[in-house]
C-alpha cells in the first residue's frame, strides 16, 4: 500500500468519525476533507475545486430551485389535494396513498420539500380522521425518499452515480433507468408498510388525539396540567402596567394566555395589553417559583438597621477590570459570558467613559476598554486574567462603590422562604434573576456578620441574602409576590380558541437559519407575534425555561396566537405550519406555467439533445421569467449544506481512484464476499452502505462507495453499471435514522418519534428494498 493510500484511508476514516459523532458540521467536514487533500498534495488544486463546476452539483443545486418552483405556484399542494380526496376512512389506505403520493411526487421533486409541503395536509387529515400523526408522517418521509429512487432527478446520489460513471467514459443513466427498480422499490415499500410497518409504528390513544379539534394538540403538550387562575388584587402596583412590563414571562416563565375581565374573556393579549385591578389571568406554566417567590421577605438595609456604607465595606470579594484591547468578549452580551455559570462571577456594573449601566445588565453588549465591576473569589477572576479577557484587577473600596457606582442605592436584603432550593436557582441562574437584575452578593451568619455569596453556597429557610438589584422594581416584584392563586377550574384548552385566535404547531424548515438559536435572541414573540407554549423535543414536552432553549431541527414548537399572525409565520421561509392556512400564499395562477417549464425541460434530456445540468439551468431562467419565481426565492431554495458537503467530498473519491484507496477497499470487499460470486459482493457492497446510512449523508456516502463499487466491479469482471445501480438504491434509502437526511428530521418532532423507532421501522424496510433490489439487478441489470 502506498502512502498516499494511507493517508487517504486516514483522511476518509476522520471524515466518517465526524459524521458518525456530529462533532463537527457534514459541510464543514467536507471542505476540511477537500483543504486536507489539497494540502498533501494528494490531489491537484484544479482536482480539489473540480467539484463546484461539476455537472451532478450544478444539476442537484438546480432541482432545487425548479422542486421550489413547483412549490410556489401550487403544483404539488394542488397534486397533493386532489390525491386526498380519495383517502377514505380507513388507516390502511391512507398510509397507502401518502406514500404512493408522495413518491410520485418527489420522482421530479426534491424529496425534502415534498415531505415540507406535504405535512400540514397530512396533519390536517389525520385530525379530521383522528387518526395519530405518529400514524403517518413516517409513512410519509419513506414514500418520498423511496420516490426519489425512480428516477435520475428524483435524489442527489441517483445524479451523482450517474455522473461518476460518465466521468470514468462509461454509459450513465438517464433519465428513467432507476424507474423499474425504482417503482417496483415504491409499490412493495408500500405494501410493507401497509401490512407490516404500520404495526411496528408508535402506538398512541386516538381519543387522547381526537382532542385536536382544531390542530391543537393538547393532550399531547399537556397544557391543562401547566394552566392556572391568578387574581390581581384590587391594590396591587401590578395594575396599570403591562404584561410585558409585570415580567411575568420573563421573570416567571408564566405565559397569560387569556384575561377574564367582569365576565369577558379576551384571548391571547398581547404585551402591550394593561392590566387591571381584580383582573383573572389564565396563566400557562410552572407556577411553583410564583409560590415560593410569595414566601420570601424583601427588606430594606434601613429597615434592619444596617447602613449601606458598613456593608460596602465587608469583604464582598468585589472587583473592578478592564476589558483588555484583544478580549474575546468585546461585542458579546453580558448573557452570552457565561461568566457566572463557568466561574461563579457575577457583572455588578459596567463603566464606560462617563457612563455608568448598573441595571438589567444581561441584554448590554461589551465594548474595548469597559471597565467591569466584578463580584466572586479572586482566584476564580485571575482565571479571566490568563485567558486574557481582562487586564488589571483593582479592588475598589466603600467609598468608591457608593461613590463611583452608587451601589449603595441597588442593594437589599432578600429571607428566604420554605423554598430556599428555588431560591438559589431563581436568583443564581434563572429568570428572575436576569428580569429583575438581581444579584446575589452576600450572605448573613447566624452571628448576623455578612460574608461573601460564593458559587455554591448553599442557602436555607431563614436565611437572608444581600441581593443588588433595582430598588425601583421592587413594588413590581412585590406586585408578583401578591399574585392570588385562585382554587377554581381552569377554562379547558378549547375555551382559548376563536374563530380568530388559534393554537397550532409549527416546525423549523430545512434550509432555516434560526437552528442553534434562542426563542429570544430571535425576539420571537415580538417578530411574530405569537406566544410559544410548549416545545416537542425527542418524545418529550418541555414548558419552562423556553426563551433560553436553542431551537433544533426536528422539534416542534406549539403556538398561539391571532391567525393572521399564523398567515404571516406560515408564509416564512424558516418555518413550517402544520396546519393548512387559507391565506398561504402561492402563485396557482402560474402552476400550468411551472408545469409545462417542467415538462419542457425533461424531453430534451429524454431525447439526448442537451445535458441535464444545462436543461435545468434553462428552466430555471424560465421559470424566473415566467414569473413562476423570483430570484431571492430561488437563491433561497438552494441547500447550500448539501452542495458544499458534495462538492467538498468529490475530491475525495478522486483521491481514492488515484491512489489505489478504493482498489484495496474493493479487494477486501471481494475477499470477504467474493465466496458467493459477483452477486455475493454486489450484496455485500450494498449491505455496507445500508449500513452507512444511519449517520452519514447520503451523498457524501455515495461519493465514497462509487470508487470503490468501479473498482470491485473491474476487479471481478462485472458489469459497472449494475454495481453502480446497487449502490445508488442502498445509498438513497435512508430509513434507518433520522439524522443523516432531513426527510425523517422534519416528521421527527410532530410524529413524537424517538431514535428507536426509526430502527424498529427502518431496518426490515430497508431489508425490503434491498431484496426487491437483488431480485430485479439480475433480469434488468444482468452482469
Amino acid at each position: 500500500m502506498t502512502v498516499e493510500a494511507i493517508l487517504v484511508f486516514g483522511i476518509l476514516g476522520a471524515s466518517l468519525l465526524l459524521f458518525f459523532t456530529g462533532w463537527v458540521r457534514m459541510d464543514i467536514v467536507a471542505l476540511l476533507v477537500l483543504s486536507i487533500l489539497a494540502f498533501t498534495g494528494i490531489v491537484t488544486p484544479q482536482e480539489a475545486l473540480a467539484g463546484f463546476s461539476n455537472p451532478a452539483v450544478v444539476t442537484v443545486w438546480a432541482m432545487f430551485i425548479l422542486s421550489a418552483a413547483l412549490y410556489q405556484t401550487g403544483v404539488a399542494r394542488i397534486i397533493g389535494r386532489q390525491v386526498m380526496r380519495f383517502a377514505g376512512e380507513g388507516e390502511v389506505r391512507l398510509i397507502a396513498l401518502i406514500m404512493l403520493s408522495a413518491g410520485a411526487m418527489s420522482a421530479f421533486m426534491n424529496n425534502i420539500g415534498v415531505v415540507a409541503l406535504m405535512l400540514p395536509v397530512v396533519m390536517d387529515m389525520a385530525r379530521a380522521k383522528e387518526i395519530s400523526p405518529s400514524r403517518l408522517l413516517m409513512p410519509l418521509a419513506f414514500g418520498a425518499m423511496l420516490g426519489g429512487l425512480t428516477t435520475l432527478i428524483g435524489t442527489p446520489p441517483n445524479l451523482l452515480i450517474s455522473y461518476t460513471l460518465a466521468d470514468n467514459d462509461l454509459r450513465p443513466f438517464r433519465l428513467f433507468d432507476y424507474t423499474p427498480i425504482g417503482f417496483t422499490a415504491l409499490l412493495g415499500g408500500t405494501a410493507f408498510m401497509v401490512l407490516v410497518g404500520r404495526h411496528l409504528l408508535p402506538k398512541k390513544d386516538a381519543i387522547t388525539e381526537a382532542k385536536k379539534q382544531t390542530g391543537i394538540p393538547s393532550a399531547t403538550y399537556d397544557l391543562q396540567s401547566r394552566s392556572f387562575m391568578l387574581k390581581v388584587k384590587p391594590s396591587s402596583s401590578l395594575a396599570g402596567k403591562s404584561l410585558a412590563e409585570s415580567r411575568l414571562r420573563a421573570g416567571l416563565g408564566l405565559n397569560v394566555v387569556a384575561i377574564i375581565r367582569h365576565g369577558t374573556t379576551m384571548l391571547s393579549p398581547g404585551p402591550e395589553t394593561i392590566i387591571n385591578s381584580n383582573d383573572k389571568l389564565h396563566v400557562q406554566g410552572n407556577i411553583e417559583a410564583l409560590k415560593a417567590m410569595q414566601h420570601w421577605d424583601i427588606i430594606l438595609p434601613a429597615q434592619e438597621g444596617f447602613d449601606a456604607r458598613e456593608l460596602l465595606g465587608q469583604n464582598l470579594q468585589i472587583y473592578e477590570a478592564t476589558l483588555t484591547e484583544t478580549s474575546a468578549l468585546t461585542g458579546s452580551r453580558l448573557q452570552e459570558t457565561d461568566f457566572r455559570r463557568r466561574l461563579g462571577i457575577n457583572v455588578l456594573a459596567v463603566r464606560r467613559e462617563n457612563k455608568i449601566e448598573r441595571t438589567l445588565l444581561h441584554e448590554l453588549t461589551l465594548e474595548k476598554q469597559d471597565i467591569l465591576l466584578l463580584q466572586g473569589p479572586r482566584d476564580r477572576i485571575a482565571i479571566l486574567e490568563e485567558e486574557g479577557v481582562i487586564g488589571e484587577v483593582h479592588e475598589p473600596g466603600s467609598g468608591e462603590l457608593m461613590e463611583t457606582y452608587s451601589l449603595h442605592e441597588l442593594i437589599f436584603v432578600m429571607e428566604v422562604g420554605d423554598d430556599a432550593a428555588l431560591f438559589e436557582r431563581a436568583i443564581a441562574e434563572s429568570h428572575i434573576g436576569s428580569a429583575f437584575g438581581l444579584t446575589a452578593i452576600g450572605v448573613f451568619d447566624k452571628d448576623s456578620r455578612l460574608l461573601p455569596y460564593a458559587p455554591g453556597t448553599k442557602v436555607k429557610t431563614g436565611d437572608r441574602i444581600l441581593v443588588k438589584g433595582n430598588i425601583h422594581d421592587l413594588p413590581l416584584l412585590q406586585g408578583l409576590k401578591e399574585l392570588e392563586l385562585l382554587d377554581e377550574d381552569v377554562p379547558e384548552t378549547q375555551a382559548l380558541e376563536s374563530d380568530n385566535i388559534q393554537l397550532a404547531e409549527v416546525i423549523l424548515a430545512p434550509r432555516s437559519l434560526l437552528a442553534g438559536k434562542t426563542l429570544r435572541e430571535i425576539n420571537f414573540r415580538k417578530k411574530y407575534g405569537l406566544t410559544v407554549l410548549a416545545i416537542w423535543r425527542e418524545g418529550k414536552a418541555y414548558r419552562t425555561n423556553l426563551h433560553n432553549m436553542p431551537l433544533e431541527f426536528g422539534e416542534a414548537l406549539l403556538v398561539y396566537g391571532d391567525r393572521e399572525k399564523l398567515e404571516l409565520i406560515d408564509s416564512e421561509p424558516d418555518f413550517i405550519l402544520l396546519t393548512e392556512m387559507a391565506g398561504r400564499p402561492q402563485r396557482t395562477e402560474k402552476a400550468m406555467t411551472a408545469a409545462l417549464v417542467m415538462l419542457g425541460i425533461l424531453i430534451p434530456v429524454l431525447l439526448d439533445i442537451v445535458p441535464l445540468a444545462i436543461a435545468a439551468v434553462a428552466g430555471i431562467i424560465l421559470m424566473v421569467l415566467t414569473g413562476c419565481l423570483k430570484m431571492e426565492e430561488a437563491y433561497r431554495a438552494i441547500e447550500w449544506r448539501a452542495v458544499f458537503l458534495i462538492a467538498g467530498m468529490l475530491p475525495l473519491g478522486t483521491a481514492m481512484q488515484s491512489s489505489g484507496a478504493a482498489s484495496t477497499m474493493a479487494s477486501g470487499v471481494v475477499h470477504t464476499f467474493g465466496y458467493f460470486g459477483p452477486w455475493g459482493v454486489i450484496a455485500g457492497l450494498y449491505l455496507l452502505t445500508a449500513a452507512l446510512t444511519i449517520a452519514i449523508h447520503p451523498a457524501a456516502l455515495v461519493v465514497i462507495m462509487a470508487p470503490v463499487a468501479l473498482e470491485a466491479a473491474a476487479g471481478f469482471d462485472i458489469s459497472p453499471q449494475t454495481v453502480m445501480m446497487a449502490i445508488a438504491i442502498a445509498g438513497a434509502s435512508v430509513f434507518m435514522s433520522p439524522v443523516a437526511h432531513a426527510a425523517n428530521l422534519l416528521v421527527m418532532g410532530p410524529g413524537g418519534y424517538r431514535f428507536s423507532d426509526y430502527l424498529r421501522v427502518g431496518i426490515p424496510l430497508t431489508l425490503v428494498v434491498m431484496a426487491i433490489a437483488m431480485l430485479l439487478l439480475p433480469v434488468i441489470w444482468p452482469l
